[in-house]
Parts: structure tokens; C-alpha cells; sequence
């Protein structure tokens, strides 16, 4: 059945409107506060740990493939997330749900930062791999070397506490 002029035109008219909304939406979204970073960052870094965290009773406990499988593919979605959107300028300070502990070098230092954020990147990826695989001591050589790049980074990058 064909739609009436009329309709069609208040049809295309409420999806451009439909559209609009979305776009403002989206530009909206493009640039957050600060402080709206900073959270979210922290969030993403506190999944981080709990997932390590889940990997690391596993490997002390009693081994859970699964479990393990999970939480790698946890850790690597959000290494592949592409973190360093959350690192914008105008986030050097402030708060999220608390004082950010970035250092101000991060800011300053973009390459090697960019190099650190690969390196979590690969050795998260490589560490959803293995999981799959269920070979324990191949797990926990990938978790170590995920945990090295872990540090690399707090080391140049967080303010100790």
C-alpha cells in the first residue's frame, strides 16, 4: 500500500527531527566535562583490577577455565576500548569519583603513553587467547606479562598514593 504525500512528508519529517535529536545527542557526547572523564576512566580501571583480580584467585584457588576466559576477554575488550579518549586534555586534574592520580606527564609524554596503551593492548589480547586454551602455567606467564605492563605504566604515569 503506498503512504500519501502528506504522510510521507510528516513521516520524513519526524525521522529528520528523529535524526537531529540523535545527532545532537551524539555531538553532545563528543565532548563531555572533565570531570565526566575522569570518572569514567577510573570506572574503567577499577573493572580492570576487579577482572585481574577474578584471573588472579583462579590462578592461587582452584583454576577455572571459564571464569579465566571471561575476565581475560573482559580485560582486553577494555584495553581495545580505546582508553586514551578518556585522557583528554582539561582532565590533568579534577575529580571523577575521586582526585584523578594521572600525573600531569601523561599529558605531556603522548608517545609513550600511546606505546604503554599498545602494550596493554597486545598482552591483554594475547591474554584472552590463551585463556581460551586452559593451560594454567601459559595463563599465568600472560597474566604476569599483562601485570608488567600494568606497572610500566602506574610507574611513569600514576601518582603514588
Amino acid at each position: 500500500m503506498l503512504v500519501s504525500t502528506p504522510h510521507r512528508i510528516l513521516a520524513a519529517s519526524l525521522l529528520a527531527a528523529g535524526l537531529a535529536s540523535v545527532s545532537l545527542a551524539v555531538l553532545a557526547q563528543q565532548a563531555p566535562k572533565p570531570e565526566v572523564l575522569i570518572k569514567t576512566r577510573q570506572s574503567a580501571f577499577q573493572l580492570l583490577g576487579y577482572q585481574s583480580a577474578r584471573i588472579k584467585a583462579s590462578l592461587e584457588g582452584s583454576y577455572n577455565k571459564d571464569e579465566v576466559s571471561k575476565a581475560a576477554a573482559t580485560i582486553a575488550a577494555i584495553a581495545n576500548s580505546g582508553l586514551g579518549a578518556l585522557f583528554a586534555p582539561g582532565t590533568e586534574q579534577g575529580k571523577g569519583w575521586h582526585e584523578t592520580a594521572t600525573k600531569p606527564e601523561l599529558f605531556k609524554d603522548g608517545k609513550h603513553a600511546g606505546e604503554l596503551a599498545g602494550d596493554l593492548s597486545r598482552e591483554a589480547n594475547e591474554l584472552a587467547r590463551v585463556a581460551t586454551i586452559g593451560d594454567i602455567a601459559l595463563v599465568r606467564e600472560q597474566f604476569g606479562k599483562l601485570g608488567r605492563t600494568c606497572k610500566a605504566c602506574h610507574d611513569d604515569f600514576r601518582a603514588k598514593d
